[in-house]
């Protein structure tokens, strides 16, 4: 009988295989993996944005934050089961280079390739947002604005310490994924942490992507001037430091210390 799910070993050397993969397979399949990648994750943030606009005012704020991050994690699901190259999971990656199956600057120019997909996935996602009118009802607009401008508001510090928490969460997630052997499995892997880490206010570097540029581009086609609120702020401000911070919580607190536990030391075929 099949196994139901992988062990905690057994799944570390599924994602160093993994990693092989990834970094081998053809550039302009990564471009496009990483485009849907982009696209997927905009899908549960804007889903997040709809489904809680004004949900808090209802059910308080905590029931709130629950609900945004149960819907967004589909954009996760989406990602795993369906299959694109998220530039946070691919953390991850870097245990086949600890092992010394492929060289570091593989995994650079994967990540660089990734996050520039994702970001073009993400912006073309508001842009096709802003286009379909969908923001015009309910308090959408308005909800998605104060989302960005919240986020300009952090200081770098803080944007980095939510970036190691998110990636932290996200990784565990990918891992546990890879650890489950059928959808529902995946499924539950993919909703718990990524709830906690919306939920619990993180930060993610391809979430804010879509949320930062939704809310920049909401507030020119309404005229409005929110102070912090601007394209410099968004990249210096906060998407450099949360990308920093996704980094370190993916490599130093997942791929390091699962490697680690269970690759350090062992001779790969």
């Amino acid at each position: 009988m099949e196994k139901r799910f992988l062990s905690p070993r057994e799944a570390a050397l599924a994602i160093m295989e993994n990693g092989k993969r990834v970094t081998t397979q053809p550039v302009s399949q990564t471009i496009v993996l990483s485009l849907l990648a982009g696209f997927y994750i905009a899908f549960g943030a804007q889903l997040a944005t709809v489904i809680t606009q004004d949900s808090a005012a209802y059910i308080g704020e905590g029931l709130s934050r629950l609900l945004a991050g149960s819907v967004f994690s589909m954009g996760l699901m989406l990602v795993v089961i369906c299959g694109a190259e998220l530039f946070t999971g691919n953390s991850l990656l870097t245990k086949s280079a600890m092992q010394g199956q492929i060289p570091w600057r593989k995994i650079w120019e994967n990540w660089l390739i990734v996050i520039f997909g994702n970001l073009i996935g993400s912006l073309f996602f508001a842009w096709l947002m802003l286009n379909s009118d969908l923001w015009k009802s309910g308090n959408v607009a308005d909800y998605a604005i104060s989302i960005a401008a919240s986020k300009c508001e952090l200081s770098f510090s803080v944007a980095l310490v939510r970036g190691i928490f998110c990636n932290w969460l996200v990784c565990l997630a990918v891992f546990m994924a890879t650890a489950a052997r059928d959808i529902p499995g995946k499924i539950l892997a993919c909703y718990v942490p990524i709830m906690t880490f919306v939920a619990s206010g993180f930060e993610h570097s391809v979430a804010n992507m879509y949320f930062i540029p939704t809310g920049l581009l909401l507030a020119d086609e309404l005229k409005r001037e929110v102070p912090g609120l601007t394209w410099g702020n968004f990249l210096a401000g906060n998407l450099l430091p949360v990308t920093v911070g996704n980094i370190l919580g993916g490599v130093v607190f997942v791929a390091l210390t699962y490697w680690f536990i269970y690759l350090r030391g062992s001779a790969q075929k």
